[in-house]
């Protein structure tokens, strides 16, 4: 909630004041203050902004950070080093297992292209801790030939991603690795929906199913499968339709009991909502769905009733989902 957030950066400000005096903090209540809304294009709330050097030009939006301790780890990654330098196995060993993730870059040379995105990328991702090497001891010791980004879970390796000059986007990878504070297949409830919108991925594809239908596990087993290929593309969502708390999902999607399992891919950004053609949830047709979706061929699903047949007689016009685009637009 705005006012938890609220307290958490104040709580940031009070750690900080000690450790980086230089970096002050700040609250506006924009209610009484339209014209700083307006110049900072105020749309949500609350919104952070990270202004640099005495510059009201274009500050720096920090998004999706809600603890005390991610806002110090981002403020400290804006304005120092973004990254730990490893030189060693045992450095590299204890930063991996320190946390629950971490991310370690291998390179070849710490003066490229791939280093600068890949620092750019720490500065965005508070989460958890960035380390890179160019150590051959430490490149050995994990059998690493390429200049390579390493997530680690838990201790243990759970992504590599080749990185070459030139060929990354930061803000893809900054979602891919962002994705990984999820798990795979993330349950929907109040808890998990902050997090799920703070990864940043537009594209959401939500499975609705009893958890304890008879081919529960079946389908669930099908859907974490396919959601291994895309992720940094789309978050799987699973929302449980036993759950009367989620109701408004139900509402919003337009899914009655008689439609369950169903599955529905939704754009954040457009609020477009797409329907899995097949019925049956196997690893093939969500691939195929996925895949459709992505490519710009899954067709727009529209949760309308029937256009009238009488909805252009009179003076006034009867608007339905399924004719509105085209009527008004």
């Amino acid at each position: 909630s705005p006012h938890n957030l609220s307290e958490e950066f104040a709580e940031a400000a009070r750690q900080l004041k000690k450790e980086a005096p230089r970096i002050q903090f700040g609250k506006i209540d924009v209610t009484h203050q339209h014209d700083l809304r307006e110049e900072f294009n105020i749309q949500e709330f609350p919104t952070v902004k990270f202004f640099v050097d005495g510059s009201r030009e274009d500050p720096v939006d920090c998004k999706g950070v809600r603890q005390a301790s991610t806002f110090i780890t981002w403020v400290k990654r804006r304005t120092g080093p973004s990254t730990i330098l490893i030189n060693s196995t045992d450095q590299a060993e204890a930063i991996i297992n320190a946390d629950d993730l971490a991310v370690i870059g291998f390179f070849k040379e710490l003066h490229n292209d791939s280093v600068e995105v890949f620092c750019e990328m720490a500065r965005d991702v508070p989460e958890m801790p960035f380390g890179m090497t160019a150590s051959k001891d430490v490149h050995a010791n994990y059998g690493i030939q390429k200049n390579t980004l390493v997530v680690f879970k838990k201790g243990k390796p759970v992504h590599n991603e080749v990185l070459e000059d030139g060929k990354q986007n930061t803000m893809d990878l900054t979602r891919l690795i962002k994705t990984f504070t999820l798990d795979l297949v993330t349950e929907y409830n109040l808890e998990t929906s902050v997090k799920i919108f703070d990864v940043l991925v537009e594209n959401h594809i939500v499975l609705f199913t009893p958890k304890d239908s008879e081919t529960f596990n079946e389908i669930y087993e099908n859907y974490k499968s396919a959601a291994v290929e895309f992720r940094g593309k789309i978050i799987f969502v699973l929302v449980n339709t036993n759950e009367t708390r989620n109701g408004r999902v139900f509402e919003y999607f337009r899914i009655r009991d008689i439609d369950v399992p169903a599955v529905r891919i939704l754009n954040l950004t457009s609020n477009a909502q797409y329907k899995m053609p097949a019925d049956d949830v196997t690893v093939e047709n969500l691939k195929e769905f996925c895949q459709s979706y992505l490519n710009g061929k899954a067709k727009l699903h529209l949760s309308s009733e029937e256009i009238p047949e009488d909805w252009d007689k009179r003076p006034v016009k009867v608007l339905v989902g399924q004719n509105f685009n085209r009527i008004v637009f």
